[in-house]
């Protein structure tokens, strides 16, 4: 054999060698698709999901479709579709709870109904535009957006409500005709809130309802999403132009790093007890990120999912996440799709 030969195939050995440990030392996905529930003959976009332990339901809000989805929790199955509704947004599920409570931008506005059969009992006397909402249980109160251009109002509000009774507790108005989702958590009076017309964040106290700063958001523009990591001292604020995660000191709103994102993310879900976020997006892939250095975030994998997956909710006790598949104005199913994480 010719020694340039000789030396080729040690020297394609040697990379072999080095190669292959590596190849097997790659961590497996930690997401995996068990089950994907095709729903045939919708239309548009869904929004929220809801979890209802003690019925072992998922509930999802077909927006666009004006129905609330039911399905069961640990099969994924499609139970029943429930009408009635405009363009539901966000559905309240408490443990214990005979009623829960959709918001809705018709209209007909946000509803009280039953739990088991989803009946109407009352309206909620919101200022219209109900859409999307956050729980505080230590309070018992429930935050929801009202207003803004969508029922042709140039301000948007923040309404405080009862979910018992359906009775408004307070309210504060922004300047802005676009605001989306909210952070919080129980031991932290505040409430961060994306004032997205103005590519802001409001912060909010939400026992008196008081604005407390706004911080602009100056990595990218539509911010939607917020997640709050209290130990960490960081906000985690999705956008939508272009697709990114901004990480925020919470204490100081000063940018601390950023991460490219899906485009078209319509939710954010935080486990903060594992350190990782999941983002959604609808052209077609969820991200997902490594939070354990506070000042650097780490995109560790890109799952693909399907066009129009931008909307979900991850379910930690069993160790699900759920996403919904919106068909937008394509002639695609609808889908809900079912992961289990590790």
């Amino acid at each position: 054999m010719h020694i340039s030969s000789i030396r080729t195939s040690s020297l394609i050995a040697l990379l072999a060698m080095m190669v292959l440990p590596a190849l097997h030392s790659q961590e497996p996905p930690s997401i995996k698709l068990i089950k994907s529930v095709d729903l045939p003959g919708y239309s548009g976009d869904f929004d929220h999901f809801a979890v209802d332990y003690d019925r072992n339901r998922l509930l999802l809000a077909a927006e666009d479709h004006g129905t609330l989805e039911v399905f069961d929790l640990r099969t994924s199955a499609h139970l029943r579709s429930v009408d009635g509704f405009g363009n539901p947004h966000s559905i309240l599920v408490r443990k214990g709870s005979p009623t829960v409570l959709v918001t809705d931008s018709e209209k007909q506005g946000a509803t009280l109904r039953d739990a088991d059969t989803y009946a109407k009992k009352q309206t909620v006397p919101l200022t219209p535009g109900s859409d999307t909402s956050k729980y505080d249980a230590a309070a018992n109160v429930l935050y929801v957006v009202t207003g803004g251009k969508d029922v042709d109002m140039k301000t948007a509000n923040l309404e405080a409500v009862n979910p018992d009774t359906g009775a408004k507790l307070g309210s504060i108005t922004f300047d802005d005709n676009h605001v989306e989702a909210m952070a919080f958590v129980e031991k932290d009076p505040r409430l961060f809130i994306n004032l997205t017309q103005t590519n802001r964040i409001a912060v909010v106290d939400r026992r008196t309802l008081k604005l407390i700063a706004t911080w602009p958001v100056t990595a990218a523009k539509q911010n939607a999403m917020v997640a709050f990591d209290p130990d960490q001292h960081r906000l985690y604020v999705v956008c939508r132009d272009p697709g990114m995660v901004v990480v925020m000191n919470s204490d100081t709103g000063a940018v601390v790093d950023t991460q490219p994102a899906p485009l078209r993310s319509d939710e954010l879900q935080y486990d903060g007890y594992n350190y990782r976020l999941y983002v959604p997006g609808g052209e077609g892939y969820m991200g997902i990120y490594d939070t354990r250095d506070a000042n650097h975030l780490k995109l560790i994998e890109k799952v693909s999912t399907a066009p129009g997956a931008k909307t979900g909710v991850l379910v930690t006790p069993l160790h699900r996440l759920f996403l919904a598949v919106s068909p937008g104005e394509s002639k695609a199913t609808a889908k809900v799709l079912t992961y289990e994480i590790e």
